[in-house]
């Protein structure tokens, strides 16, 4: 007996250390996780410019849809109504009464919701989920939606199976997810077909005697996609005209210089000269596809495109960019951009489907038809609203099963939802003198490191209760009761 009682208390020791380790570990990631946020910021700002592709213009531009704004007087009606918090302030609503549909959900960024028995969903914006700022303990009742369309350095933790995982609904740029916004950075089929900037080959080739065949626009330099390795490369092999921060060797007019002009008039009609652009993503995910793709399609430029490995789903006809991953190197992208720009009639085959304004890809004439928002579109619900709208008809389902006495229907992510492989340099990069930056080399050390945090998470969510209520005692991370 007394050797039985050894073992048990034996056995609690060892699951108290266990835990502890845990909490620690996770402390250490959180704190880690908080100084790799301050490097990367200031890492952005550096040399005092502010990069041209990290500007969120998108998210301001929208025009939130028309609610029933909350007051004192209509307090009694927030029991008639589920209630949507935005953990991520994104929004910037401290309360509005929104209708989709036939059903109404009050949406709001007030965290004093929390314990509300109408509290019914948590959203989070993908680029401010943080471990270390959660609605913990989750209750049984409480879904978690997530809304993330930005690039995965952001925030590597997210794709991973343990984190997204945690949410019910989500809404990114995969195909997969259950608000697709794949097609975020194009407005219409109409922009694509559009002729407005395009410059005649009989021009672009007057112009060649002053410009290069290929543009490259980047301000935000040594990306998890190490796209500036492989550009500093192909430079070696032909003629680029680099503009922005990034292997500048030519000048935007000074007007331009604005991360804001990257949609004006006067920049558009700059990049449509040219006979090709590089479009490489900051990352390689599937269908991350951003501006850097559409831009020069809608300008009749054609891009030399690195990035999504499915963007060949997502082409406008079967030859309308120059794939880079075809290409074993530099070299031989540079002869082939070569012989297209000498060759007149090799050139047009990829601006044949603009100059004739067939789109042949039924995948993407299907999604922009049936995609639930617009883009820069006044008359169309935007991206947000849909993913307030989606969650909240689906919380209004469950309700109507509950009151007929039936269970609610349980909604999961996938890690399809959010798919990005490891970062990784080019062979020829690791070779190069000097060696890769800092910032290169602190990619590859988060991604390893959101892996840690990502199951650390997992536990602590899933776990035991008695997990939790240890790491409130030992104030290692922050909850709500």
């Amino acid at each position: 007996m007394v050797r039985i009682q050894r073992r048990k208390l034996l056995a609690s020791c060892l699951c108290v250390t266990a835990t502890v380790f845990l909490l620690v570990t996770l402390q250490v990631m959180v704190e880690l996780g908080k100084y790799e946020r301050k490097e990367f910021k200031s890492s952005s700002l550096q040399d005092g410019h502010t990069k041209m592709e990290e500007a969120p213009t998108h998210l301001n531009s929208f025009l939130k849809k028309e609610g029933l704004t909350f007051n004192r007087k209509r307090k009694w009606e927030l029991d008639s109504y589920p209630i949507m918090l935005w953990w991520s302030p994104l929004t910037g609503e401290t309360g509005r009464l929104g209708q989709c549909g036939a059903d109404a959900c009050f949406f709001t960024i007030n965290r004093t919701y929390l314990h509300h028995h109408m509290t019914k969903a948590f959203l989070f914006y993908g680029t401010d989920f943080n471990i270390d700022s959660l609605p913990l303990p989750r209750k049984a009742h409480h879904d978690w939606a997530l809304f993330h369309e930005e690039s995965p350095k952001n925030n590597y933790k997210l794709f991973h199976k343990p984190v997204i995982t945690l949410f019910n609904y989500t809404a990114t740029f995969s195909r997969h997810s259950h608000l697709p916004l794949t097609t975020q950075y194009l407005e219409s089929i109409e922009v694509l077909k559009s002729l407005r900037y395009l410059v005649p080959l009989q021009s672009k080739n007057k112009l060649r005697k002053r410009l290069a065949p290929l543009v490259y626009v980047q301000s935000d330099c040594d990306p998890p996609s190490d796209r500036d390795s492989y550009v500093r490369k192909l430079m070696t092999y032909i003629e680029v005209d680099s503009y922005g921060e990034c292997l500048r060797n030519k000048d935007l007019p000074q007007q331009l210089k604005n991360p804001a002009s990257m949609d004006a008039d006067g920049f558009y009609r700059i990049i449509a000269q040219y006979k090709f652009i590089l479009a490489f993503e900051n990352a390689v995910c599937d269908d991350y596809i951003t501006e850097k793709f559409w831009r020069p399609l809608k300008l009749g430029v054609v891009p030399v495109y690195y990035g999504s490995p499915s963007i060949t789903d997502w082409l406008p006809s079967n030859k309308s960019a120059i794939l880079v991953s075809e290409f074993s190197h530099p070299r031989e992208l540079a002869s082939y951009i070569r012989r297209l720009d000498s060759d007149d009639r090799l050139y047009e085959a990829y601006v044949e489907w603009k100059l004739k304004g067939e789109i042949s890809n039924q995948r993407l004439l299907t999604a922009l038809r049936e995609r639930k928002w617009g883009v820069q579109d006044v008359n169309q619900d935007n991206y947000i609203d849909a993913f307030e709208c989606m969650v909240c008809t689906k919380v209004w389902a469950n309700i109507r099963l509950q009151e007929k006495g039936l269970p609610p229907k349980r909604w999961e992510a996938e890690d399809t939802h959010l798919s990005c492989p490891e970062p990784t340099v080019f062979a020829f990069s690791q070779l190069r003198t000097p060696p890769l930056s800092s910032l290169r080399e602190m990619w590859i050390s988060s991604f390893e490191q959101s892996k840690k945090e990502a199951q650390a998470l997992s536990l602590l969510v899933f776990g035991k209760p008695g997990i939790l209520q240890l790491s409130m005692n030992m104030k290692y991370i922050r909850t709500w009761q």
